[in-house]
C-alpha cells in the first residue's frame, strides 16, 4: 500500500481520473492492488511471480502494456523496455526478408499484435491528454526510429540511404516502424496548436545524430506536414544558429569546421532538401518571408502569435540574414529557389533596411558575410546575369544615367554594392587562375590532362557574352571597367571559344574609337595566355557573314572596325610602335586570309555595307599566295563595285546628299583595283579586261556619256519614246540577226527600219550632265592608268624603270596596254582576227563596209573609246593590236568626207572630232611619223574634200609601213618602246598632198607650215 501511495503521488490526479474513466467501459477489468503489485514485480524481474518461470519476450511485452494502461507513472520504464520489443520485431522482419523462400530459416517474432496494442494505448493517451503525453511519446518515437534506422542500415535488404523512396517503402511495410511513424505524426498534429518547437527540435536532434539513415523519416513527416515542418524547421534552425553564435558563420563553407558549433543547420538543410522536390514553392515563400520579416521593425505580437516566435526576438531577427546566407551556402538548391525573386525583392527601401540591419554588425562578422555572399554568387547555377545587372546598377555612381526605371540608390548602399562587386571580381580571379594545379600560366592547355573546377556563375554568364559586351561598350563611369574585367575573366575561364566570341562581339558592336579600344584592351589581356585570338575572331566573323547572322548595320560596323584596326598600323608607324601596332598587323594578316570571303560583300545590296567592304579591302594587305579562282572572283567583284560606286556618286550629287561617302567609296575602289592589278599578271589582265568590258557594257554606258547600242552598233530608242510597233518584223529581224552572223558576206542585213513604218527613230536617251560624265571618264582613265603603270610589274614585264623625275608619272606598261587594246578590239569588233594588222588599199575597204559601220557606231555610242585608245597609244606598241579598229573607223571617216557636200569640215562636228582624235592617237602610238601625226591640227580649217585627202595620205602611209610591233625597239633611257621612222623609207611622197593643201590655203594655214617640215 505504501508503494501504491508513493506511485499515486507521482502524477496529477486529474489525468488519472481521466484514464480510469476511460477504462470503465473497457472490456478488460481493472487490476486489483495485489495484481498490480505482481505485474510490477514481474516487469522488473522478468519472472512470472505466480508460476516462477522466466517471461518470454511476448509475455514480458504484454506485461509492460498492462502496466502502461494501469500505471502511467511507469511510462518511462515501459517505453524504454518497448524499445527492445520494437527492435526484436524489426530484426525478425528484416531476417525474414533476407531469407525469403527458405522455409527452414523463417523466424517469427509473434509481436505484431503487441505492437498494435502498444500503438492503441499510446494513441488513446495522446488523444485524451496531449499536453502530458505528446512531447514524451514524440521524443521517444522519433529517437527510436533513428536508432532502428541506423542500427539496421547495413542489412542486406536495406536500400542505400540515398534511395529515399525504397527506404520509405521498406520501413513503412514493417509494423513496428509504421506504428512509430504514426505515433509521431499524431503527436505532431496534437502539438501544432501550442508547442510545435519541441516536436521539431526532437526531429532535428535525431536527424543530426542519425543522418543520412534517418532521412526517410524526415521526408515522410515533411510530406505530411509541409507548411508546419518548413516554418518550424527554419525557426528551430535559426534559434540553434543564434545560440551557437554567428561570428564565424562563413567558415563552414569557406574552409573551416563549423559543423560542431552549429549542429542542427545540416539537418535543416537536409530536411528542406528532401522537401524541395515536391514543396519548392512553399520553401521559397517561407525563406523569402523570413528574409522580409527580419528586415521589418519589430512590433507587438499578435494575439495568435506564439511566445516562442522568432520574430519577437531582436537577436534572432539580426541573425536571420546570416542564417539564410549559411543555408544558401550549404544548399545550392535552396539558393537557386530564392535567388531569382530575391533580386527582384531588393528594391531601394529594402536595401536601406538591409543596410540598417548590417550596420550594427562587427567588422569581422560583416566581412565574413560579404565573403559568404561572394561565394554564393560565384556558385549560383542560374540567375547570374540578373544578379550581375543588379550589382552593377546599384554600384554605379549616381552621376551616371542608368537604363531602366531603377532609381538612384542610397550612397551607403552604393558603396556596399561597390565593395561586394570588387570582392566578387577578386574571388572570380582567384577561381579562374587557380582552377587546378599548374594551370596558372596557361589554363587552356591542361584541360585535357586534368579536370577543371567549375564555377557556375561564369558557366551561366557564357550564354550572355553578347549582352555583357553591349553593357561594357556603354562606357559608363566605373561600370564598364567592372564589366570589362569580368569579360576578361570569362574569356579566360571559357577558353578560346568564349574569348573569340567576346572579341568578335566587341568588334561588331563598337561604334567609335573609344569603344573599339576596349577590344584591343581585351586582346592585350588575353594575349599572354592565348595565342591566335585575332585569327579565330576574324574566322568567326566570316562564319557569321556566311550564315547571315549579322544585320546590315552590324555587318557594316564590323567591316569599318576591321578597317580601322588595320589603318591604325600606319598611324603607329608614324608614331611610337606599341602593342596596338602588332595587333593591327595580326588583324591585317587574318583579313588577308579571308579576302575571298569578304569579296562578295562588295556587291551587297546595302550601299553602306559595300562601302565599308571596299574600305576594308583597300587597306588590307593582300595574301602572299591565293588561288586563281579567288583572285578572279575578287577582281570581278571589285570592278563591278567600281561602276556601282560611280553611279552612286552621280546619284548622290543629283540628290545633294551622301556625296562625301560616295566619293570616298570611289577613291577606295580605285585604290583597291590598283592594288589588285599590282598583285600579279593574272589579276592585272583580269582587272583591265573587266574595266574595259564594264565601261562598254550597256548598263554602264550612260556613266561615260554613251548610249545603249543594238547588235549593229546603232543606239537604241528609248522605250518611252518609241511607238508601239506591235509584233513583229523588228523583233524577228533582231532575233534573226543575233542568231546568224552575216558580217563580211553578201548576205549582210541592215536593220534600217520596218517596212511601212519608215526608218528607225533615232532618239536621244537621257544622259548624265556633262560634269558627271567628265568626272567619271577621268576616274576611269585614272584607274586604268594606275593599273597599267603598276611599278611592281613594270620590271617583270618589259624591263621598264621608274622615271628619274619623281613628279613625272610612271610609264604605261606595254603588256598592260596590250591587254586593253585586245579587249577593245574584242568588244568593238568581235569577228576581227588578231592577225589583221596590215592595211589593204583604200578601195578594198568596201568589202568590210558592214564591219566598219559597226565600228563607227560603237565609237558614236561610246565616247569613252577615244580616251581608252589614247591610253593604249601611250603604251607603245600596244596600238598596233588595234589596227583593225583603227582601219575600220578611218574607212568610215573617208567615206563620210568623200560624200560630204558641206562647205567646211566643222559642219560635221562628230566626224571632225573623230578624225582629229584618231590621227592624234595614231601619232601618239607612233603608227605615223610626226609630220603626218600633226595633220589633225589643220582639219578644222579645211573643207571635207581636203580632210579626205589628208586622211587618205595617212591611210597610204600605214598601208605602206604596216603597224607591226616588231618595228619598235625598247629605249632604256626613256623606259619606253620607240620606233625609228628612218628605217621606213622616204616619207616625202606621203607628205606631198599635205604640202599641196597648205599651198592652196596658205592664208589660213600659214602658221602651221612649220609643223609639216621633214
Amino acid at each position: 500500500m505504501v508503494k501504491d501511495q508513493a506511485m499515486s503521488v507521482v502524477f496529477d490526479g486529474s489525468p488519472l481520473k481521466a484514464m480510469q474513466s476511460s477504462h470503465t467501459h473497457s472490456p478488460r477489468t481493472a487490476l486489483s492492488t495485489q495484481e498490480l503489485s505482481q505485474e510490477i514485480k514481474s516487469f522488473i524481474s522478468g519472472v512470472d511471480t505466480v508460476q516462477g518461470r522466466k517471461l518470454s519476450v511476448r509475455e514480458h511485452a504484454r506485461c509492460a502494456v498492462r502496466l502502461l494502461r494501469s500505471v502511467p507513472a511507469c511510462r518511462g520504464a515501459v517505453l524504454e523496455h518497448l524499445r527492445g520489443v520494437y527492435d526484436e520485431h524489426v530484426s525478425a522482419f528484416l531476417h525474414n526478408l533476407e531469407t525469403e523462400g527458405d522455409a527452414n530459416s523463417v523466424v517469427s517474432s509473434n509481436l505484431e499484435d503487441i505492437i498494435q496494442e502498444v500503438h492503441g494505448v499510446l494513441s488513446e493517451f495522446i488523444r485524451l491528454n496531449p499536453r502530458a503525453w505528446a512531447p514524451l511519446v514524440s521524443t521517444w518515437a522519433v529517437d527510436l526510429l533513428g536508432q532502428l534506422s541506423s542500427k539496421h542500415a547495413g542489412r542486406r535488404v536495406a536500400p542505400h540511404s540515398s534511395s529515399l523512396n525504397e527506404l520509405l517503402q521498406l520501413w513503412m511495410s514493417c509494423a513496428a516502424t509504421r506504428s512509430l511513424m504514426e505515433a509521431y505524426s499524431l503527436c505532431l498534429a496534437a502539438m501544432l496548436a501550442w508547442c510545435p518547437d519541441a516536436c521539431v527540435d526532437a526531429l532535428l536532434d535525431t536527424s543530426v545524430q542519425h543522418s543520412p539513415h534517418f532521412d526517410w523519416v524526415v521526408a515522410h513527416i515533411g510530406s505530411a506536414f509541409p507548411g508546419t515542418i518548413i516554418s518550424r524547421v527554419l525557426a528551430c534552425g535559426l534559434k540553434d544558429f543564434c545560440s551557437h553564435g554567428t561570428k564565424d558563420q562563413g567558415l563552414m563553407v569557406m574552409g573551416g569546421d563549423k559543423g560542431n558549433r552549429v549542429p542542427k543547420i545540416g539537418s535543416v538543410v537536409g530536411i528542406l532538401g528532401h522537401l524541395a522536390a515536391h514543396h519548392s514553392d512553399s520553401i521559397r515563400r517561407e525563406l523569402l518571408r523570413m528574409f522580409q520579416e527580419s528586415l521589418n521593425p519589430s512590433g507587438p505580437l499578435s494575439p495568435t502569435s506564439s511566445s516562442t516566435s522568432w520574430e519577437s526576438s531582436p537577436q534572432l531577427r539580426r541573425a536571420a540574414v546570416p542564417f539564410l546566407l549559411q543555408l544558401a551556402a550549404m544548399s545550392p538548391n535552396l539558393f537557386g529557389a530564392v535567388s531569382a525573386e530575391l533580386v527582384e525583392l531588393l528594391r531601394p527601401p529594402v536595401l536601406l533596411q538591409l543596410q540598417a540591419l548590417l550596420q550594427g554588425l562587427p567588422r569581422e562578422e560583416l566581412d565574413n558575410m560579404l565573403g559568404l555572399a561572394v561565394h554564393l554568387i560565384s556558385q549560383s547555377p542560374s540567375g547570374g546575369a540578373r544578379v550581375l545587372r543588379f550589382l552593377a546598377d546599384t554600384a554605379t555612381p549616381a552621376s551616371v544615367i542608368i537604363s531602366g526605371p531603377t532609381p538612384s540608390p542610397h550612397e551607403g548602399v552604393r558603396e556596399g554594392c561597390d565593395r561586394l562587386l570588387q570582392m566578387l571580381l577578386l574571388h572570380l580571379h582567384k577561381l579562374v587562375f587557380n582552377r587546378s594545379d599548374g594551370t596558372e600560366g596557361n589554363p587552356f592547355h591542361s584541360a585535357s590532362s586534368q579536370p577543371q573546377r567549375v564555377t557556375p556563375f561564369l558557366e551561366e554568364l557564357q550564354s550572355h557574352v553578347g549582352e555583357l559586351c553591349a553593357e561594357t561598350l556603354r562606357l559608363e563611369r566605373k561600370r564598364h571597367l567592372w564589366l570589362h574585367q569580368l569579360l576578361c575573366l570569362l574569356s579566360v575561364y571559357g577558353g578560346p571559344s568564349v574569348a573569340t566570341e567576346a572579341f568578335c562581339q566587341l568588334l561588331t558592336q563598337a561604334r567609335n574609337p573609344e569603344e573599339l579600344a576596349l577590344a584591343w584592351q581585351l586582346h592585350t589581356t588575353l594575349s599572354s595566355c592565348m595565342a591566335g585570338l585575332i585569327p579565330a575572331a576574324v574566322a568567326r566573323c566570316v562564319a557569321q557573314i556566311h550564315t547571315h547572322t549579322l544585320g546590315p548595320r552590324q555587318l557594316r560596323q564590323l567591316l569599318l572596325n576591321l578597317a580601322a584596326a588595320i589603318q591604325s598600323q600606319d598611324e603607329e608607324r608614324r608614331g611610337s610602335v606599341g602593342a596596338q601596332s602588332s595587333m593591327a598587323i595580326q588583324v591585317g594578316s587574318a583579313v588577308s586570309g579571308h579576302l575571298h570571303d569578304f569579296g562578295p560583300l562588295l556587291l551587297h545590296g546595302d550601299p553602306a555595307v559595300s562601302h565599308a567592304t571596299v574600305r576594308l579591302l583597300s587597306c588590307s594587305p593582300l595574301p602572299r599566295t591565293s588561288s586563281p579562282a579567288h583572285l578572279l572572283l575578287l577582281s570581278r567583284a571589285a570592278v563591278t563595285h567600281f561602276f556601282l560606286a560611280l553611279r552612286r556618286r552621280g546619284e548622290g550629287g543629283k540628290m545633294g546628299r551622301d556625296g562625301g561617302q560616295a566619293g570616298e567609296a570611289v577613291n577606295c575602289s580605285v585604290q583597291l583595283l590598283s592594288r589588285f592589278a599590282a598583285y600579279s599578271p593574272l589579276t592585272l589582265k583580269a582587272v583591265l579586261q573587266q574595266l574595259v568590258e564594264g565601261a562598254l557594257h550597256k548598263g554602264n554606258a550612260d556613266l561615260f556619256g554613251g548610249q545603249i547600242a543594238d547588235m549593229s552598233g546603232a543606239p537604241l530608242a528609248s522605250p518611252s519614246v518609241s511607238p508601239d510597233l506591235g509584233a513583229s518584223l523588228l523583233d524577228v529581224n533582231c532575233r534573226f540577226g543575233t542568231t546568224v552572223n552575216f558580217s563580211g558576206s553578201v548576205w549582210s542585213v541592215f536593220h534600217a527600219g520596218v517596212i511601212g513604218k519608215g526608218l528607225k527613230i533615232r532618239t536621244a536617251t537621257q544622259l548624265l550632265d556633262s560634269s558627271s560624265v567628265i568626272q567619271n571618264v577621268q576616274t576611269l582613265l585614272a584607274v586604268v592608268v594606275q593599273c597599267c603603270s603598276s611599278s611592281g610589274l613594270n620590271g617583270s614585264i618589259n624591263g621598264s624603270r621608274l622615271p628619274s623625275d619623281p613628279d613625272e608619272p610612271p610609264p604605261i606598261n606595254a603588256e598592260a596596254a596590250k591587254v586593253v587594246a585586245v579587249t577593245l578590239v574584242e568588244n568593238v569588233c568581235p569577228d576581227v582576227a588578231n592577225g589583221e594588222l596590215s592595211w589593204p588599199p583604200e578601195e578594198h575597204a568596201r568589202t568590210t563596209v558592214e564591219r566598219d559601220i559597226h565600228i563607227r557606231r560603237c565609237f558614236e555610242a561610246h565616247p569613252v573609246l577615244f580616251p581608252l585608245l589614247q591610253v593604249v597609244a601611250a603604251g607603245r606598241p600596244a596600238l598596233c593590236y588595234c589596227s583593225a579598229v583603227l582601219r575600220g573607223l578611218l574607212a568610215t571617216l573617208l567615206a563620210h568626207w568623200e560624200a560630204s557636200r558641206e562647205i567646211s569640215s566643222t559642219d560635221s562636228p562628230w566626224h571632225l572630232q573623230a578624225s582629229c582624235l584618231l590621227v592624234s592617237c595614231m601619232g601618239e602610238g607612233q603608227l605615223l611619223p610626226p609630220v603626218l601625226a600633226n595633220v589633225h591640227e589643220a582639219f578644222p580649217l579645211l573643207t571635207p574634200f581636203e580632210v579626205r585627202l589628208l586622211l587618205l595620205a595617212v591611210w597610204e602611209y600605214v598601208r605602206g609601213n604596216g603597224p607591226m610591233p616588231q618595228k619598235f625597239v625598247f629605249s632604256s633611257e626613256k623606259g619606253l618602246f620607240c620606233r625609228d621612222f628612218s628605217r621606213d623609207g622616204d616619207v616625202a611622197r606621203y607628205v606631198a598632198p599635205i604640202h599641196s593643201v597648205l599651198h592652196k590655203n596658205i592664208d589660213r594655214l600659214g602658221h602651221l607650215c612649220w609643223r609639216f617640215q621633214l
